[in-house]
């Protein structure tokens, strides 16, 4: 690795808008951000994929393979991706820094503490927490009512006996009695408001305006009437500047928020891609999970709010996903043409929702694994460049930057020989049922939209209080395009149930839920804590 103060040097980031976290790890104060306005903005690419499959299609080692190839083609690349949440990596999924020889490093320290962020808005959630407990234990002067708290605590932990809880018991002195419970870190909406805040100013004003509860005249009960936003952001004055580390092959990367690509919009922060955009030629970046919710998230939410306007898109699809799509449940290595044939389906409506409603730019990344057959790439390949749609295979896993040559490059001739008429969904100004209704119909393909009673008076109640115009966040399977987790490939007929609706009013959308979403995972079986330990040399094993 290289140190971090010579990366800090070669991006001409001033050493007193550094703030160090060691040799290999530092954060790049907020205010930079100020200061490189005037620079041109590079290349915004976002790596999207299919539906995701159990078995995981590569995106974030794609996305930082892909900085890298474009780094060795004498480019100024930038890598922006999330930070990993700790729950996800004692559980069953793992590190979330890349694989193989395309991560970002030093990876033990990414996929644990690293710079404090997760634990600075655990801690700002909470405080939270206590001020609204606190307030009703000492009079209850707003009028709060306590079986109305929509504000639960958080843990940066898989704890699945916390998803719902009793707290305030043990006698007046203890505090009310009431029904409570505890969402991942992930999932709460300070790190939704982290990730979309590009100065201290708006990261207050977001933090006012969160929602936590509702008082006895059925009106909501903000986070600024309860006065905790100042003290809430003292604890977050570090967390909103973006982490800085580095790929495997010295790539600089900011490795920065960290939201639940489900209840918000599961991207890195906007300030640091928007940062990204102003010291390098090509930025590359992800969404949480496939195109139909992770994209069209990025661009209604994040590139709406930022004004970004994407290059192009890659979709990450692979041999074994194609095969799962196409009905496929084990013996992945075996060669199947019929089930690839049936996949297919799942990724040409992905790339269809890219190129032809957001009107972008898109190359397939196809991800090569060691045992694919010659002949099913071969087929992937010829079915993809007969409908005109680039393609390239992707062994940045085996490789490194160099097994991403030919995806950058058939990525940089998309941005500069393809048309961008890149627009968003919706307008702003559309009622709530139409935004919906396009997101379910154009981008997942349902044939209708069904709302629920309760979703119908709790839309009716969300503008009543006066949030509107906001962006919608659908809370969906990431499995299916249906609302379906068992419903893979492309299904056709099917009708999106939108069971429920609640306002982020912080982060600034409305959150549709289509389906049981947990916002507290749980542990498997077997978790992935059970494989770590610490030799006797304080080296970590078995933390991937």
């Amino acid at each position: 690795m290289r140190r971090i103060l010579e990366i800090i040097s070669d991006l001409g980031i001033p050493e007193e808008f550094f703030i160090p976290y060691g040799w290999y790890i530092g954060k790049v104060k907020w205010d930079y951000y100020k200061e490189i306005q005037k620079n041109p903005s590079g290349k915004l690419i976002l790596v999207s994929a299919m539906n995701p499959t159990p078995y995981g299609e590569g995106k974030t080692t794609t996305t930082i393979g892909l900085g890298d190839a474009i780094r060795r083609l004498s480019y100024r690349s930038f890598v922006c991706i999330r930070e990993p949440s700790m729950g996800p990596v004692f559980g069953i999924k793992g590190g979330a820094v890349g694989g193989g020889k395309a991560k970002v490093v030093p990876e033990d320290s990414i996929n644990l503490h690293f710079t404090g962020d997760i634990h600075a808005v655990t801690s700002a959630h909470n405080l939270l927490s206590a001020l609204v407990d606190n307030h009703i234990y000492h009079g209850n002067e707003l009028n709060i009512d306590v079986r109305q708290i929509l504000w639960k605590r958080c843990l940066d932990m898989n704890d699945r006996q916390l998803r719902f809880v009793v707290s305030g018991l043990g006698g007046k002195a203890n505090g009310v009695p009431r029904e409570d419970g505890f969402d991942i870190t992930a999932a709460s909406e300070v790190m939704a408001i982290i990730s979309l805040s590009r100065s201290v100013s708006e990261l207050k004003e977001r933090l006012g305006n969160i929602i936590v509860g509702i008082n006895k005249n059925n009106t909501p009960i903000l986070c600024k009437d309860i006065g905790a936003q100042g003290a809430m952001s003292v604890i977050l004055k570090d967390a909103i500047s973006p982490n800085l580390v580095q790929t495997l092959e010295g790539t600089p990367a900011f490795v920065h928020g960290g939201p639940f690509a489900n209840i918000a919009h599961g991207t890195n922060s906007l300030i640091a891609t928007e940062m990204a955009l102003r010291l390098s030629d090509y930025v590359v970046t992800e969404a949480g999970f496939g195109v139909d919710l992770g994209a069209e998230k990025f661009f209604d939410i994040k590139c709406r709010l930022g004004n970004i306007r994407p290059s192009a898109v890659v979709i990450v699809a692979s041999i074994r996903a194609l095969k799962f799509h196409g009905g496929v449940k084990k013996d992945f290595d075996n060669e199947n043409m019929e089930a690839i044939k049936k996949g297919m389906s799942n990724l040409l409506h992905h790339v269809s929702v890219v190129r032809d409603v957001f009107k972008l730019p898109v190359v397939v990344a196809l991800n090569k694994f060691p045992k694919d057959e010659k002949k099913e790439i071969e087929y992937v390949i010829s079915e993809l460049k007969e409908r005109n749609i680039r393609v390239a295979i992707s062994e940045v896993y085996e490789k490194g930057g160099l097994g991403g040559i030919q995806l950058a490059q058939e990525v940089i001739k998309a941005i500069e020989e393809d048309k961008n008429e890149f627009s968003y969904l919706y307008d702003l100004s559309e009622s709530y049922k139409d935004k919906i209704e396009k997101i379910c119909k154009e981008v997942y393909g349902a044939k209708d939209v069904v709302f629920s009673e309760n979703a119908k008076e709790e839309l009716k109640k969300i503008e009543g209080w006066g949030f509107i115009n906001l962006p919608v966040c659908m809370a969906k399977t990431q499995y299916s395009l249906s609302d379906n987790p068992k419903l893979i490939g492309k299904p056709e007929d099917f009708v999106i149930n939108v069971q429920g609706v609640k306002v982020s009013g912080g982060a600034g959308f409305l959150v549709v839920y289509t389906g049981n979403i947990m916002t507290m995972p749980g542990l498997p079986k077997v978790p992935s804590a059970f494989q770590m330990d610490l030799d006797d040399n304080g080296n970590i094993i078995g933390l991937s």
